[in-house]
């Protein structure tokens, strides 16, 4: 497992098992999922989050899918496993720990997206790079791309 992040000193942080996803459309851009907060500047992050009780990895990539962006995937290929460090908007100190998955998208169910403050944006892959918040899942999608 490929390990992300910088602990800040004094802070613990909770292990959370988490599931991420890259999908890729017809012209090539990868979803993101556009993060705002109140009071805080727009991120980006790959779409998906904590795996919830006796989910597996990829059932909580395809839930995540739905709740952040209302489309419908089906989880594939493992594109590696990562750890993260990360203070959330909240200022929680958490370490998400799982796979990054290669996912295929299959519809849209707009009623699935139930977080408001996430919106679906495609974006290139190279660009996402550099605009996703999280080093793992930069370095994750830079892996995909590598492996054509």
């Amino acid at each position: 497992m490929l390990a992300f992040g910088a602990p800040v000193a004094g802070k613990t942080y909770m292990d959370r098992a988490a599931a991420f996803g890259i999908a890729e459309n017809s012209l090539g851009q990868i979803a993101l999922a556009q993060v705002t907060k109140p009071g805080k500047a727009p991120y980006f992050d790959l779409p998906g989050g904590a795996v919830d009780g006796d989910e597996t990895e990829r059932e909580a990539v395809v839930r995540e899918f739905g709740e952040e962006t209302g489309l419908v995937v089906e989880a594939g290929a493992l594109v590696e496993m990562v750890s993260q460090l990360f203070l959330k908007s909240d200022g929680q100190p958490v370490r998400n720990f799982g796979g990054v998955y290669v996912v295929q998208v299959i519809g849209e169910t707009p009623g699935l997206k139930v977080e408001d403050d996430h919106k679906l944006v495609w974006l290139d892959p190279r660009d996402a790079v550099v605009a996703l918040r999280h080093d793992a899942h930069s370095w994750a999608v830079a892996a995909w791309l590598r492996r054509g």
